[in-house]
């Protein structure tokens, strides 16, 4: 399996050597298309896919993906990036260029409930999600097996409050000596520290078992049971310092009813947080994903 998916993988990586995309946010104000259109037809660049959205179109904010062909983008990049500065001053954009071959690097977190991890293991293995899983961190041993099985390293460093600043100091070592891009928390059941998410800036994608902001913390299918809700959900969410309160990325329901206890609704929940968490890390790694405040733009 570990062959297979690293022939994928550099499939992938060969057949987009051509293809970046552009992340822009900036004021609002004429001009700022066809300033990018033509900077890029000057390096002989077809626009394959374009997405534009205002908010407010008096005075509000602009957010544009662009993802495009350039014969030779890995030799213009650097040249490009320079002398795209000059318009991004002019037009006071906050902009990325990202190079499609180039795949992120993923961590995933997760403890005791595999559900979520094996959906992304699944997407990971039919080539539907394409980046460089390159380590499962777990404060439980149960998901070793499985991790490893796919040719991804598998730490388990145990976990709890008393001790979680040392926890998280031999997590970011890991991180960083893996070179991570993108921190997905599938079902890790330890709140992280201020410093650790202030580090991992719109970088940690959270999958919570509720539709926010109805139940925010623990125990959201037990609370949702008492409560008789008919509609269950999930939400997965950049995370912030605030609890279950970051950037939504996506939503999702079920419906259930008055013949569902608490197991019941636990069930129809988990599949819904594995679809929603799944999506919601796909769109980050296509470059899909703009944080505006407290709120994203999803492409």
């Amino acid at each position: 399996m570990y062959s297979y998916m690293k022939s994928k993988i550099q499939t992938y990586k060969q057949e987009n050597e051509e293809r970046g995309r552009f992340l822009i946010k900036c004021p609002d104000q004429p001009g700022i298309v066809s300033a990018v259109s033509e900077f890029l037809f000057k390096y002989d660049a077809n626009i394959v896919e374009s997405d534009q959205y205002t908010m407010d179109p008096e005075g509000g904010e602009f957010f544009m993906r662009i993802e495009f062909d350039c014969p030779d983008l890995q030799e213009k990049a650097g040249k490009m990036e320079d002398e795209f500065q000059p318009i991004a001053e002019e037009f006071k954009m906050d902009w990325k260029l990202m190079y499609v071959s180039q795949l992120k690097n993923m961590a995933i977190f997760v403890s005791k409930e595999p559900h979520c991890l094996l959906e992304l293991l699944w997407e990971y293995q039919n080539g539907d999600l394409m980046a460089n899983i390159a380590l499962v961190i777990s404060n439980h041993e149960s998901c070793r097996e499985t991790v490893e099985a796919h040719g991804i390293p598998f730490y388990y460093i145990p976990a709890n409050k008393d001790i979680r600043r040392e926890v998280e100091e031999k997590q970011k070592q890991l991180l960083k000596e893996y070179n991570v891009d993108l921190i997905v928390l599938a079902r890790y059941m330890q709140i992280l520290t201020d410093d650790f998410v202030r580090d991992f800036k719109n970088q940690i994608i959270n999958i919570h078992h509720s539709f926010l902001p109805a139940f925010i913390g623990a125990k959201p299918y037990e609370r949702a049971y008492q409560r008789g809700v008919k509609m269950i959900g999930a939400t997965s969410h950049y995370v912030t310092s605030d609890l279950d309160e970051g950037p939504i990325i996506e939503q999702d329901i079920g419906r259930v009813n008055h013949r569902d206890n608490e197991k019941d609704l636990k069930k129809i929940g988990q599949a819904i947080e594995r679809s929603v968490l799944a999506r919601a890390v796909k769109w980050h790694l296509g470059d899909r994903i703009i944080v505006h405040k407290n709120k994203t733009i999803v492409f």
